[in-house]
Order: C-alpha cells, then sequence, then structure tokens
C-alpha cells in the first residue's frame, strides 16, 4: 500500500507531469494530482501524490519540504484523511414550506 503526501504551494502552472518527475526522483509515484478549481479549471496551488510505499514517501518529504520551486516555497507533509463535508444542503431552515406562510398578509 501506498502512502499518500500533501504538496502545497504549488506555482499555479505546475502540470501533473511536472509534479510526478519532481517526486519520482525519490521514489516510485503511483500517482500525482493538482487539484483544480471545478468551474474555471485553473490550479487551486496544492496537489497530491502517492508514493509506492512509506520509505519513498517520507524520504520525498524530508527531500522537498520547504524547497523553492519556479519561486515558490513548497509545504510538502503526509496526507491526511479527508473529512467528511458538512456543506450543501442545511435542515431545518430557509426553503420549502407553504406558500401562503411566506406571502404574508397579501
Amino acid at each position: 500500500m501506498g502512502s499518500k503526501i500533501y504538496v502545497g504551494g504549488l506555482p499555479y502552472s505546475t502540470t501533473e507531469s511536472q509534479l510526478n518527475d519532481l517526486f519520482a526522483a525519490h521514489g516510485t509515484v503511483e500517482s500525482a494530482k493538482v487539484i483544480t478549481d471545478k468551474f474555471t479549471g485553473q490550479s487551486r496551488g496544492f496537489g497530491f501524490v502517492e508514493m509506492a510505499s512509506s520509505e519513498e514517501a517520507q524520504r520525498a518529504i524530508a527531500a522537498l519540504n520547504a524547497t523553492q520551486l519556479d519561486g515558490r516555497t513548497l509545504t510538502v507533509n503526509e496526507a491526511k484523511p479527508q473529512e467528511p463535508r458538512t456543506g450543501g444542503m442545511r435542515s431545518g431552515g430557509g426553503g420549502g414550506g407553504n406558500r401562503t406562510e411566506r406571502r404574508g398578509r397579501w
């Protein structure tokens, strides 16, 4: 099982291929993903890399954290599990209901 790494501070021009190449120097990269805005498609300045082993991941973190890439300082550390999202539809408020209740007096 691989080890997932968070990479922050990426230049907005960084491609997944460049991210893959950056980490490949430190071990076997299983996947490299630059996170993009879902509406514009522009990079959000961070991504995730999955390495083949924990040892390779730790070696890459030690080698790349706080280094410069195109004038930006990278933040490289072990990725935390994604937390459940709480946004979206809220319960108990606003919407629906009887139309006549919202009209007021008229």
